[in-house]
């Protein structure tokens, strides 16, 4: 058990300093990793509250940044898919869940390699919000839609990462919620959670660091691609070699 608890913090230094560095990379890495050391759905439960605390450090942190009405927007999308979210999450095998993260996770990637571009506030964001609140309660992986999306409307980086965080700091506790009252938030998402915090502490505090150093548009939309392909790449692989 202290083992496993020990690699669950390891994990989530990394994932807590790719989130740092590219704003959306905690959940990417945490939840197949994690979900590999205990289970999907303790992954998916316990990282989404350190997620919203992770969230919050940006928040704080670029507050000024945040593209109000956009974070608005998708919000109130976000907060519309939750429910569909638990609903998968309860009827879904485990392996169908991990799929369905690698597929939004390549999906992203696509989108942004591509260099798609989309208006603020069009049906595209609503869109990219509904699909991430989804993902929030059915997989805990809700980043790739936003992350797609606010590329291809062309945020600065610290834009890019404070409207992230402004919409997850808000969307996960809510995923929170929505886990207890479907009794899909265990002992073991509560281990993951308090285990997570120290770890998750020091692994911004690193990756807030790097990402001073990525002030170009361009070399921050490559750290995100390559992110985004990485974890696709990860996601894919456990999928393929796991358990049914």
């Amino acid at each position: 058990m202290t083992t496993t608890l020990l690699g669950v913090a390891a994990v989530l230094i990394v994932a807590a300093l790719a989130q740092a560095v590219t704003g959306f990379g905690f959940s990417l890495l945490a939840v197949p990793l994690v979900g590999l050391l205990t289970g999907p759905v303790e992954a998916v439960a316990g990282t989404t509250v350190l997620a919203a605390v992770i969230n919050l450090f940006a928040v704080v942190k670029d507050h000024g940044e945040v593209r109000r009405r956009t974070a608005a927007t998708v919000l109130i999308a976000g907060l519309t898919g939750l429910p569909f979210g638990l609903l998968l999450l309860t009827l879904l095998p485990a392996r169908t869940l991990t799929i369905l993260i690698a597929v939004c996770v390549l999906g992203g990637a696509v989108a942004i390699w591509r260099g798609v571009r989309i208006r603020s506030g069009g049906p595209a964001v609503v869109a990219a919000g509904f699909l991430s609140g989804v993902l929030t309660t059915s997989t805990g992986v809700n980043g790739p839609p936003m992350a797609a999306a606010f590329s291809a409307m062309g945020l600065t980086p610290r834009e890019f990462r404070a409207t992230l965080a402004a919409v997850f700091v808000i969307v996960g506790p809510a995923g929170v919620i929505g886990f207890v009252l479907a009794g899909q938030f265990s002992a073991g998402a509560l281990a993951i959670a308090l285990v997570g915090l120290p770890a998750i502490a020091i692994g911004w505090w690193a990756g807030d660091r790097l990402f001073t150093r990525l002030t170009d548009p361009a070399r921050y939309r490559t750290v995100a691609l390559w992110g985004l392909a990485a974890a696709s790449a990860i996601t894919l692989a456990r999928a393929l070699v796991g358990p049914a």
